[in-house]
């Protein structure tokens, strides 16, 4: 019975991290992820497509918060903003490996695909 109860919390748990991250891309990318046929090429062009997106929606994110801050304020998520991209950028550089092949490319882009995805959505949860 116990066992049951928790093969049961962690199949929904999954659930639910599969619908969190199902939300975070747009439905175009799923599509086209679904549609690449796990062609190398493909992926990388459905993520960098997706990543143009997210990158936009977190710039629009984050001019949108700015325009709702106080000058010192804005100082501050410039700063923090600044040391983010740093941080992302130094991450998922780590990523490419040079001895892991094409799928070490597919792990940068996701990468940075993530990443900017999260940090836009964040900037978003911040706003008024």
């Amino acid at each position: 019975m116990i066992k049951a109860t928790i093969a049961t919390l962690a199949l929904a748990c999954m659930s639910f991290s599969a619908h969190a991250e199902n939300t975070l891309y747009s439905q175009r990318f799923s599509t086209c992820m679904n549609n690449s046929g796990g062609v190398t090429a493909e992926m990388l062009n459905c993520t960098g497509n997706e990543y143009t997106q997210q990158d936009a929606r977190l710039n629009k994110a984050y001019k949108k918060l700015t325009s709702q801050l106080s000058a010192g304020r804005k100082k501050e998520l410039l700063s923090v903003q600044r040391l983010w991209i740093q941080y992302r950028d130094a991450n998922c550089k780590f990523y490419e490996d040079p001895d892991g092949g094409t799928n070490a490319t597919i792990n940068a882009a996701s990468c940075n695909l993530e990443m900017t995805a999260r940090r836009a959505q964040e900037l978003e949860n911040l706003m008024e």
